[in-house]
């Protein structure tokens, strides 16, 4: 089982005490008991988004105050205070408390609430789409052993369905990837099912939220779902420079000298990204759009 080397400073960064402790049933109980002694704190955790969610999201509900330091932070507190950035529990504890109490980009952690079950479909529905594609690509791959020329486009169930049943198996080998061809369209037939499933879901909880999103032009509720999961209260960013550099959209320059260059940011939260860029695919796609606008003007002053 993980453990977790847990610190205490104050103000001057003086240590107070440190306690390890198993990531077990019982952690947050033995953590409050650990820091009784200190009546004002505060509890910084390292990715309290990522592997840190369940014990951040455990000591919200017990009614503590919360920080997320993300890792790269904590990374950079221990090159300055030592050099390198090798981690160890004593190492991380005391990058992370410092972190936390000297940057002011620090995050503070709130409960979960709509978004985080937004975000949870979205990831789903992603995950099935996925998995969709693997299936349709090894089916393709069989098919084009027993149809002459292959599928030549995107197939569905029904599709492969008529195409099977089309064939004549010659030999032993012939039916035993006529089988596995059956086999795999049951798989898609099942995760297309699931995919509708999560889909209908996702457009009653995008409905629910009574969210503007979903009013953009090409943004359906798959795409409304991972932005309003992973923005949650847009009004944490600050500026629309500190969103677009969130999702990857805001060029990286890299000019020199009386060069002026920029290029495409591959930095940022990918399924944000990704969702954004579907939407603009749409808007760019058909004429009258706000999108095919501004599209057109960039190509104009190209």
């Amino acid at each position: 089982m993980p453990a977790r080397r847990i610190s205490s400073r104050c103000a001057s960064e003086t240590k107070l005490g440190q306690v390890r402790v198993r990531a077990a049933v019982g952690q947050v109980d033995g953590l409050l008991e650990w820091a009784a002694r200190w009546p004002e704190r505060r509890w910084a955790i390292e990715g309290a988004t990522g592997l840190g969610h369940l014990l951040a999201q455990q000591l919200l509900a017990a009614g503590e105050r919360v920080l997320d330091v993300q890792p790269k932070l904590a990374a950079r507190v221990r090159l300055l205070n030592t050099g390198q950035v090798n981690k160890n529990d004593p190492n991380d504890a005391r990058s992370v408390a410092i972190a936390a109490l000297r940057s002011p980009d620090v995050r503070v952690v709130r409960a979960e609430d709509e978004t985080a079950v937004l975000k949870l479909w979205a990831r789903r529905h992603r995950d099935l789409s996925r998995a969709r594609n693997r299936i349709a690509c090894r089916l393709h791959a069989v098919l084009c052993e027993l149809v002459p020329g292959g599928f030549g486009k995107e197939i569905t169930a029904a599709q492969a369905i008529r195409a099977v049943d089309a064939i004549t198996p010659l030999g032993a080998t012939a039916v035993a990837r006529l089988e596995l061809a059956r086999d795999l369209i049951e798989e898609m037939r099942a995760v297309d099912d699931q995919r509708r499933t999560t889909k209908a879901r996702l457009t009653r909880l995008v409905a629910a939220s009574n969210s503007s999103v979903p009013t953009i032009y090409g943004v359906g509720p798959i795409i409304a779902a991972t932005v309003l999961g992973y923005v949650g209260d847009v009004r944490r960013f600050p500026t629309r420079d500190r969103f677009a550099a969130y999702n990857g959209t805001a060029p990286i320059d890299v000019s020199s000298g009386n060069n002026n260059v920029q290029r495409l940011s591959r930095r940022g939260n990918r399924q944000l990204n990704h969702a954004l860029h579907m939407a603009a695919l749409s808007q760019i796609r058909y004429p009258d759009t706000v999108g095919r606008a501004y599209y057109d003007r960039k190509v104009a002053e190209a």
